[in-house]
């Protein structure tokens, strides 16, 4: 159960491939898990709202008419169009509006609640982020295993009132949701307390999973202020009970510069000499700058967002790199949209480094190409829940600079060019310093002689598309189902829960007063734990 797909396999559906609603990773993630898992020849279904106008601007008549067959299709088949006028005619995944955000995702999980969960009556179901987090609640009350993939930290708000009023008969599994403050009753509750979408589905399901190892730990353990305490002490309880962990995500299998349709010259690990300087050629007289192939370039492929993505590290030191590195022409490129970007080119104009730094709007072909022709990839996040820029970059040969964080962490190793180890340069202290001193340790390898660092780029970029794939990831996805489908279901009677409490002696204790603190999963069994709670 996703919001949004990249594609989905050919031969699930004819034509099937046309369905496309993309917004971020969580796309490729999706089409990469559907493809591996009907490849194996498992009976995958898949539910996604019916984004009319976005389907459509991208098929042919042909097509069109065989996804209105797919909309009218009989019970056999394994793709679910969940239909609402309100995204009917959207031409977006996600809105900027609170409201309009709430309305899309109760017409979504209505579907999928009242039509299409009773018509597939699936073995387990796996949940998408915020979207979907009403589901687990449902799932669990079923009886249904149920996965909840925490993508992206954002979440929505909505009253027991209005989840009903779109149609979700919540007072079946409401004692399942998260809400804001806790709930005494349901007749208090329906209109006064708030359930929050991401924090449901985290309670609800019976398995969680991040994007990265890493960004769990640190959620759990509290470094991020934007986490809040509940969702922190739900992980929490999460992964102590042995039910959480981190899964990477994987770049497109389009990243790859041997088959690159953007690049004007494409390269493998054995000649990725001879490609890059070709690509740089291309790059340097496309952007004006000094056209120089020996010369190292730095490029930024984020967006420019000084909450998580660093770049106000890079603007306080930006001349002074240049200026350090002036003899041997560093260049920096910027492929990025985002609120910093007019600081760039006021320090571009003010310093008359247009001939050095270029900054351009995100263009995807012009990513690719700076992928193609770049040394090093910069990433200075403040804090990361997983990032594909530094995979990309490394798959590319173009080395990662980037703060010690999240799902950096987890994908890159500080290079050791003795022991033949690492793929980038990590910075731990998130300031302009580390990021300065991390160019300086990319600057030194570059200037090492060619053939070692012909030698090491080669390495890092065959390591890099071993590891850093979709084949990868989906079967960790796989072997996550396979370990929940193993697990016992949840305990639904009473009659159960009390013996199981003796089964387990002293550890189980229930709480008598609500004022008494709620015991940990690790005291508990996580099934009985879930209950209590």
């Amino acid at each position: 159960m996703t919001p949004e797909v990249a594609y989905l396999p050919s031969g699930m559906v004819k034509n099937s491939i046309c369905l496309n609603a993309r917004a971020g990773g969580l796309a490729d993630v999706s089409a990469a898990l559907i493809n591996a898992l009907y490849s194996q020849g498992a009976d995958v279904h898949v539910a996604l709202p019916d984004y009319r106008s976005i389907f459509n601007g991208h098929m042919s008549p042909l097509v069109r008419r065989e996804l209105s067959r797919i909309r009218n299709s009989v019970p056999d088949e394994r793709i679910h169009l969940a239909q609402d006028r309100t995204f009917f005619y959207l031409n977006h995944i996600y809105s900027k509006y609170e409201f309009e955000k709430i309305k899309i995702s109760l017409a979504f999980q209505r579907e999928v609640i009242n039509n299409i969960v009773p018509q597939v009556q699936p073995d387990l179901i796996h949940c998408n982020d915020w979207m979907t987090g009403l589901i687990p609640a449902m799932a669990r009350r079923l009886g249904i295993p149920c996965l909840f993939t925490i993508h992206n930290i954002h979440t929505v708000k909505s009253l027991l009132s209005e989840i009903e009023d779109r149609g979700i008969d919540s007072a079946l599994f409401w004692k399942n949701l998260f809400f804001e403050y806790y709930p005494s009753n349901y007749e208090n509750t329906r209109d006064s307390i708030p359930v929050d979408f991401l924090a449901s589905g985290v309670f609800a399901a019976h398995f969680v999973n991040t994007v990265s190892p890493t960004f769990l730990k640190e959620m759990v353990e509290g470094r991020h202020g934007f986490v809040k305490n509940s969702m922190q002490r739900e992980l929490s309880n999460k992964r102590n009970a042995g039910c959480a962990n981190g899964i990477l995500n994987a770049p497109d299998p389009s990243y790859n510069p041997s088959i690159d349709e953007a690049l004007p010259c494409k390269y493998s690990a054995a000649n990725h000499v001879f490609g890059k300087k070709a690509n740089k050629r291309i790059l340097q007289k496309t952007l004006g700058l000094v056209q120089n192939t020996r010369v190292p370039i730095f490029f930024w492929p984020s967006r420019l967002d000084p909450v998580q993505k660093g770049c106000q590290l890079l603007a306080e030191i930006l001349y002074k790199v240049v200026s350090r590195y002036w003899k041997q022409n560093l260049e920096i490129v910027f492929v990025a949209d985002g609120e910093f970007q007019r600081h760039f080119k006021d320090i571009v104009r003010f310093h008359n480094l247009s001939d050095r730094i270029a900054v351009c709007d995100f263009n995807e072909r012009l990513a690719r190409l700076a992928y193609g022709a770049s040394d090093f990839v910069m990433m200075p996040s403040s804090f990361e829940p997983c990032g594909l820029p530094q995979m990309i970059g490394a798959i590319y040969g173009a080395l990662p600079i980037a703060h010690d964080t999240g799902g950096i962490h987890d994908t890159v190793v500080h290079l050791d060019v003795d022991r033949k180890t690492g793929n980038g340069f990590l910075f731990r202290t998130f300031d302009s310093n580390g990021l300065s001193w991390a160019i300086d340790q990319a600057m030194n390898f570059y200037m090492l002689p060619i053939k070692e660092k012909e030698r090491q780029i080669n390495r890092i970029m065959i390591q890099s598309a071993s590891k850093f794939n979709h084949r990868v990831t989906a079967q960790h996805y796989i072997d996550l189902y396979e370990q929940m489908l193993q697990r016992p279901l949840i305990i639904k009677d009473s009659a159960e829960i009390r013996g199981m409490s003796k089964d387990i002696g002293k550890k189980a204790q229930f709480v008598k007063n609500i004022n008494e603190p709620m015991p940990t999963e690790l005291q508990w069994p996580a099934e009985l734990y879930q209950i209590a709670r």
